[in-house]
């Protein structure tokens, strides 16, 4: 029989929550923290003494010996230098345990060694990490022990935002700002602050660990660069929500012991459509934290797998032919008393608040789709969008029967008289209870679907940082808001100047909506009908944040300068070229060292085979026809592989960041799948005894 756990117990018994703050802080010091939490400002030295100390006894307490800024660089994974609380000796010998406030607050790790764009030459190292108050400190155990994690933002000695998460508090506070000039419109003087709220689920494959140190493609480059489809994939559509697996529910359940201990609010689990396949949801919390969770989530599935004698893959397309991993970023706002913004009520035609919100969100949506495209972009997801289990890379937004109607009756008399209702769903069993219906179905192709009561960005990445997307989405709906709130605040009659508004944003930002199949080809050309960009490629997408449009919104928030968009526009052809490289190399030393001298071997054995039936006096018209066939495509892989080594050297030895990612992209990637082609058919025809590495099949199926 199983232990019983105690999830009430162990939920963020690793966190320093405010519960444990307010148990161990004096009342003014407890005060001056909230105030600051919740309004903003700085922490006196001596009130941030007082809190380190605290800090440092309760981690201490715990195991813990050392203490790190968590940041988030631009790597898109975190960073972490570990110093312990050891200080010099007393007199007499002793070692003291110390952890100050300026420690706390403030850290200096070397700003040169991270991706900077430019911001930061080699021999500017300065850089620091300042602590992020409304983010909660805890404890990560490991190997190298109990260590207390301070989350953290990270800047440049000059300022420059060198993370994902210094933008995104930007974010925060200019949506928050703009979001309240709106409530404020409506009457609403109750609420200090709009937050963003995000849940983001997440995907991901698991494999036998032992199969995956077999395959270099997966270790060095998180997906399999060669391999043939294996007999079954996901056309039974039967491992979703199926069954878990005795060996998957184990991992799932330390996974998610170890999630709730870090105050990861892990709710739901299932299997995905794709074999190996599962996915993780939580519940939303405030946009920063559910950062600094979704970071937790992935470092601890890879953790938890290697305990359970399996890799977790978090690429976007580890395997071709069956679906691939995003993470569907739910993002919502709300006032800090309680009311949810997103929410339309049971009569959204006559919820002018809500109307406007959505207007307000359209407007943003259609002007900045090459933005919110952008957000989503990541080598990986390439493989990924616009395939059949992902939204096309054409930004649109799902609302729904209902609200379309509302829109519809607006845009084209001004007024909304009456909403579809959802009515009764008749099973007609008499003994299940009729289900009252929602008023409409939901939209698992479109990018930026409304479900409910928030807005579902399905582009997502699954490897990726949920940052990015976020600092995206909160800016271009503050700069709507404020656009918003600049003609209402001077309107002399409000009700007419606002119901004018919301008809004049839907009538102009229509095009934005659409509710069929996003996997359609009409779709693409309807898309281009009306305008929208279709924009297929992260590098294709790079340059979207240094327009004169986008330099513009976010430097109207402080969300960033100029310089530091350019810099990041730089990171992401630095990133692109230098992913395809680390592919690239490994195709061409699983091919030369693998593949090829397996083949070779093979057909070596077919020749002695062909010799043989021929002395005993038979035609061997089997064994010649497949070792000419298997000769034929050994002669296509060597000369494919020789092409791939040639262009690689020519890619590595562009200086110009832009052009060489895009000479990645048109002809090295182009190479790569020249390669992977005819080794893919001789995985077919080759006897599985000689083929060197793990199969598809043994790799999703053998878990």
């Amino acid at each position: 029989m199983s232990e019983v756990l105690n999830v009430e117990e162990l939920f963020a018994s690793k966190v320093f929550t405010v519960g444990k703050m307010k148990e161990r802080l004096p009342k003014s010091v407890f005060k001056e923290v909230k105030r600051v939490m919740e309004q903003g400002g700085e922490l006196s030295l001596a009130t941030a003494d007082v809190v380190a100390k605290a800090m440092k006894d309760w981690a201490v307490e715990n195991g813990a010996t050392h203490y790190t800024h968590w940041f988030q660089p631009l790597t898109g994974i975190t960073a972490e230098k570990h110093d312990s609380f050891v200080t010099h000796p007393d007199e007499e010998g002793h070692m003291l345990m110390e952890f100050s406030g300026k420690e706390l607050i403030k850290g200096e790790p070397d700003a040169s060694s991270f991706p900077s764009g430019g911001l930061r030459a080699t021999f500017e190292a300065r850089g620091y990490t300042v602590w992020d108050i409304t983010s909660p400190a805890f404890l990560k155990e490991d190997a190298t022990g109990v260590i207390l994690c301070i989350p953290t933002a990270f800047c440049s000695y000059k300022g420059e935002a060198l993370d994902k998460k210094t933008p995104l508090l930007r974010s925060m506070e200019a949506l928050s700002t703009q979001a309240l000039r709106i409530i404020r419109l409506f009457g609403n003087t109750e609420a200090t602050k709009v937050v963003a709220s995000v849940g983001s689920e997440q995907e991901y494959f698991l494999v036998d660990r032992e199969k995956y140190l077999k395959r270099e493609d997966l270790i060095f480059s998180g997906r399999t660069l060669f391999g043939a489809p294996a007999p079954k994939g996901q056309e039974l559509e039967d491992h979703y929500f199926g069954t878990i697996r005795e060996r998957i529910g184990a991992y799932m359940k330390d996974l998610n012991i170890e999630l709730w201990k870090l105050g990861v609010t892990a709710k739901t689990q299932h299997n995905e459509v794709a074999p190996a396949q599962h996915e993780l949801a939580p519940i939303y919390e405030t946009a920063n934290i559910a950062v600094d969770h979704n970071q937790l989530v992935m470092e601890t599935m890879k953790k938890v797998a290697g305990r359970h004698g399996m890799a977790c893959l978090l690429h976007e397309k580890p395997f071709a032919g069956v679906n691939g991993s995003g993470k569907h970023n739910n993002w919502s706002l709300g006032t800090d008393t309680g009311v949810n913004l997103l929410d339309p009520g049971d009569t959204p035609n006559e919820n002018i608040q809500f109307l406007l919100v959505l207007a307000c969100i359209l407007k943003a949506v259609d002007t900045h789709a090459d933005l919110l495209r952008q957000s989503a972009s990541d080598v990986g997801n390439d493989h990924r969008l616009g395939a059949n289990e992902a939204p096309p890379a054409i930004i649109s937004v799902f609302l729904g029967e209902q609200l379309e109607d509302v829109v519809k009756q607006l845009v084209e008399t001004g007024e909304a008289a009456h909403c579809l209702e959802g009515g009764k769903l008749q099973t007609g069993v008499s003994t299940l209870t009729d289900l009252e219906k929602d008023a409409t179905d939901r939209n698992r192709t479109s990018p930026f679907a409304f479900t409910g009561n928030k807005f579902e960005f399905r582009m997502v990445g699954s490897s990726d940082s949920i940052a990015s997307p976020n600092t995206t989405l909160n800016a271009i709906v503050a700069e709507a808001f404020c656009e918003a709130a600049d003609e209402l605040e001077k309107a002399e009659d409000f009700e007419m100047a606002v119901h004018d508004l919301i008809k004049k944003y839907m009538t102009e930002h229509q095009r934005i909506i659409f509710n069929g199949d996003g996997y359609a080809d009409e779709w693409v050309k309807e898309a281009e009908r009306r305008g929208l960009p279709n924009i297929k490629s992260m590098i294709e997408a790079a340059g979207t944040i240094t327009t004169d449009k986008a330099v513009k919104l976010f430097e109207k928030f402080g969300i960033f300068t100029k310089v530091e968009l350019e810099s990041r526009e730089e990171i992401l052809y630095e990133t692109y070229a230098k992913t395809l490289n680390i592919e690239a190399l490994t195709m061409i030393d699983m091919a030369s060292k693998q593949y090829i001298p397996a083949v070779v071997k093979y057909s070596r054995s077919l020749a002695d085979t062909v010799i043989a039936v021929k002395a005993a006096g038979v035609k061997p018209y089997v064994q010649a026809e497949l070792l000419q066939d298997v000769c034929a495509k050994l002669t296509a892989a060597q000369d494919a592989l020789t092409q791939l080594e040639k262009v690689t050297a020519q890619a590595a030895a562009m200086k110009e960041a832009k052009a060489q990612a895009f000479f990645y992209k048109d002809t090295v990637k182009e190479a790569m799948d020249a390669l992977r082609a005819p080794i893919d058919e001789l995985e077919r025809i080759v006897d599985k005894e000689v083929w060197p590495v793990p199969t598809y099949g043994e790799l999703t199926f053998e878990v």
